[in-house]
Order: C-alpha cells, then structure tokens, then sequence
C-alpha cells in the first residue's frame, strides 16, 4: 500500500516534519529554499511616463489666418473647404503655391478644426515650426510670454506684436499657451509672419537678449514708474508681458531692467493680458522716428 502524503493545512501551516511540500506552493517567508529552487524575483519597475507625442498636422482654421498662410508662402499640406463658391481667392493662391485642395463634409471641417470656428475653412500643415531665440530677436522689439496660458490672448499678443512692427515672439517651453489652432484664430494670420521662440528658461533668455542690446522692460500693475515714463522704450526693448492674473514671476520680475505700469482709471482694477500687450507695443511704436 503506499503512504498517503500529508496535505498542507488549509490554514497556512507548513506541513508535517518529512512531508514533500505541495507542488506549486512557497516557502514562508524568510525560510531556507529548497535546493534546486529559483530566488523569487524582483518587482519590475514602473514604466516612466511618455512624453506627449508632437501632433502629426496643425490646423489653421478660418479664412484670413489661411490666406495669410497662403500668401506668405508657409508649407501647407492641404486645403479643406466647405464650399468651393466665395473662396475663390483662397483656391487661386492654394493653386500658385501647390497645395492640393479638398471639399469635405462641415463634420470633417469641425473635426479638423479641433472645435475653432473656420468659416468653412481650415488649412492643415506639418506641425508649427518654432526658431531658436536668434531668429526672433533680429528687429528693435521682441515680446518675451511669461506664463501666459490663455492661447486666446496669445494669438492677440502676436497680432498686436506684428502690427507694432515686433520682429519676434518668446514661449516658455512649460506652463505657457503654444501656437494651437485656437491661437491661429485668434492671431489672424499673424504666425504666418511673426517668428515664434521657444525657450525653456525665461530668465535666461532675457540675459541672452541682454547680450544682444535688449534692454528688458516688464509690465508690472504695482510699479512706480508709469509706462509713459519708461526710458528704455527709446530703444532696442524686450517687452515682458505676465501671465493673466498672477504677473509676472518672481525670478523674472527680478531680473528685468526696468517695471512699468498703465495707468488707469481708479475704477479700473486691471487689463487682461493681451490688452496690456497692446497699450505697451503701440507706445513703443509712438515712439519710433
């Protein structure tokens, strides 16, 4: 007859001295391994997050940010229209440069547009092509974003900057708006024209314009200097501009050569981001000969 092999007690315990342990069970933790038996492995460890991937086309909603796009001769990939009837200017240009153009459905108009009015159109093209900050600060006035998340204000900011005649834009690469569809919208044609920077630290550019003749000026609600006061207008500017709300940074905020304020009202708490932009550029604009 042969020995019946003792069972592992249900409860947990280990079995009876000289018992073979069940096939497929554990040794408590802490107790010697059986010989031949492999060392439990280590937790693998948690994947690290992906970086967001870069969107494959960026859209250009809406008919005068796409016939600035055509006219300024930017690599589109393609035009979509609604109607081909009243867009007669924006074929004609999409023919000279050799952009294919395509009628959809207003389904696929929406979509493509990310949720931004189009008018019934939106031109697609590879995504937007940001300079390094030597390209955008070729003139006497760039615009340097310091936390400005609003991508409304944003586009407003840059079709301001260019109608001022600023020569370059400035984005923090972290917690700042970038150039969306809703901006395009918004700019109107403008980042088709005005060069766009990038940067990943907002101090350090300022010390790099520094560097290049730029004396900094920053818009600043609680400054004692009024904007109409500012010296350092006369000439070659970076123009600061804060984020809605909050200002400007503290570490910015120090290393600006010069804080100015608009001077308003009594009733008037403050202006939003864009309108700031635009009181100051044009007040560098005055100015010029």
């Amino acid at each position: 007859m042969t020995a019946e092999r003792p069972r592992r007690d249900p409860r947990g315990k280990a079995p009876a001295k000289g018992s073979r342990p069940v096939k497929g069970s554990r040794p408590a933790k802490g107790a010697p391994q059986a010989k031949g038996s492999r060392p439990a492995r280590a937790p693998r460890p948690a994947p690290e997050p992906r970086p967001a991937e870069t969107p494959a086309e960026h859209a250009i909603p809406g008919r005068h940010p796409v016939h600035e796009a055509l006219r300024s001769g930017r690599r589109l990939r393609e035009l979509l229209v609604e109607k081909l009837d009243g867009n007669e200017e924006l074929l004609e240009l999409a023919r000279v440069q050799k952009v294919p153009v395509r009628r959809v459905t207003r389904e696929e108009l929406d979509d493509a547009a990310q949720g931004v009015l189009h008018q019934g159109v939106v031109a697609l093209s590879p995504p937007f092509h940001y300079v390094d900050l030597h390209q955008a600060a070729q003139g006497d006035l760039v615009v340097v974003l310091d936390g400005v998340t609003d991508p409304q204000n944003l586009g407003a900011i840059a079709r301001s900057a260019l109608a001022a005649g600023a020569r370059g834009l400035v984005l923090p690469n972290r917690r700042s708006a970038t150039v969306t569809a809703a901006a395009e919208k918004a700019a109107a044609g403008a980042f088709s024209w005005l060069p766009v920077a990038q940067v990943p630290n907002v101090v350090r550019a300022l010390q790099d314009l520094a560097g290049r003749g730029f004396w900094s000026v920053g818009l600043a609600g609680g400054a004692e200097r009024s904007l109409w006061e500012s010296t350092l207008l006369d000439g070659k500017v970076a123009l600061v501009i804060g984020a809605e709300g909050t200002g400007l940074s503290r570490l910015v905020l120090e290393r600006v050569d010069e804080h100015v304020r608009i001077p308003m009202n009594d009733h008037a708490e403050s202006l939003n981001a864009s309108a700031a932009a635009a009181v100051a550029l044009f007040e560098w604009a005055r100015r010029r000969p």
